[in-house]
């Protein structure tokens, strides 16, 4: 299916935004993502709600082979073929495939905390201690702070100095 095919396709549905993705389109309206148009066929967003309607239908959940299994998605079901002469009806189905799509991204947003909330508040607090002391100085263990927590690296690099000034002073023996 080409672009054109598929703007002519949701003519009754309304405005999409159709984008290259994968082997295909990602076809979206509002920002929101709810068919896609692959080598495969067209598929719309799913769920709970949607799913008995095209069960119904004989449809099929989307799948592809990788090289060590097949992956089943099931939240994007394969649309009737039937769909395609009647572009009323479709645009019904491509309702619903927007609704299920719009509850699957609120119920994404009420799962999932949003990340930037908690990068920043590791950077301010990551900011509100930090020492003045330079790191060459910490790094060498010449600070003075007991607490002061040094890298691996650092140590290892003290250790040959420390074992260099407690050994005993090698004597040199002449042969004759």
């Amino acid at each position: 299916m080409d672009r054109e095919f598929l703007t002519d396709l949701f003519a009754d549905f309304g405005p999409v935004t159709i984008r290259r993705m994968f082997s295909g389109y990602g076809i979206s309206a509002d920002g929101v993502n709810f068919a896609l148009s692959l080598r495969a066929g067209l598929f719309f967003r799913a769920d709970e709600q949607t799913i008995p309607c095209f069960e119904a239908e004989g449809s099929r959940p989307f799948s592809y082979q990788t090289s060590t299994r097949s992956v089943t998605v099931a939240s994007y079901w394969e649309l009737p073929a039937r769909l395609f002469d009647d572009t009323e009806e479709l645009s019904e189905w491509a309702r619903a495939a927007l609704g299920a799509a719009q509850r699957a991204a609120l119920k994404k947003r009420a799962r999932k905390p949003r990340q930037v909330k908690k990068t920043q508040g590791k950077a301010e607090a990551a900011s509100s201690t930090k020492s003045t002391t330079p790191r060459s100085k910490i790094r060498a263990g010449t600070t003075g702070v007991s607490s002061r927590k040094t890298s691996s690296a650092a140590k290892l690099s003290a250790e040959p100095a420390k074992r260099a000034s407690t050994a005993k002073p090698k004597t040199k023996v002449k042969s004759r």
